[in-house]
């Protein structure tokens, strides 16, 4: 059974990328202003807790937002495939990041760019576009 077309376009993967790397600086900026430069060399646990945060931030911002910092920040949306118009609930948004920390469901993805994860969510990574001017 043939997969229907997008009727919108997604981001890049090089957007995408950045919007990640945005967002894991920012969890790092955090754990060390809570724990300060003891957090280094502690172990395995602050990368749990870094993971935790990134999870945490990203799908709450997402479901009140649309999008995580990062993705908030490089100007990117995750949207619902169905055409609603609404954000993704906080649980399918803590699915799909987690699915994200998983690393190999962004990697399985569909010409349209829409990887493993958000297919699994019933959504799809934007560019934000500027309002066209009314004429």
């Amino acid at each position: 059974m043939p997969v229907p077309e997008l009727p919108f376009e997604t981001a890049s993967w090089a957007r995408r990328v950045l919007a990640l790397l945005v967002d894991y600086v920012a969890c790092w900026g955090v754990m060390l202003l809570i724990y300060g430069g003891t957090w280094f060399g502690s172990g395995p646990l602050p990368s749990v807790y870094l993971n935790l945060l990134f999870v945490g931030e990203s799908a709450l911002l997402m479901a009140l937002s649309g999008g995580s910092f990062g993705q908030l920040a490089t100007r990117l949306r995750v949207v619902r495939v169905d055409g609603s118009g609404r954000p993704l609930s906080l649980l399918v948004a803590l699915v799909r990041q987690v699915l994200i920390c998983l690393v190999i469901p962004p990697l399985v993805f569909r010409p349209d760019g829409r990887g493993l994860h958000d297919m699994i969510c019933g959504s799809a990574t934007v560019p934000l576009l500027p309002r066209q001017a009314a004429s």
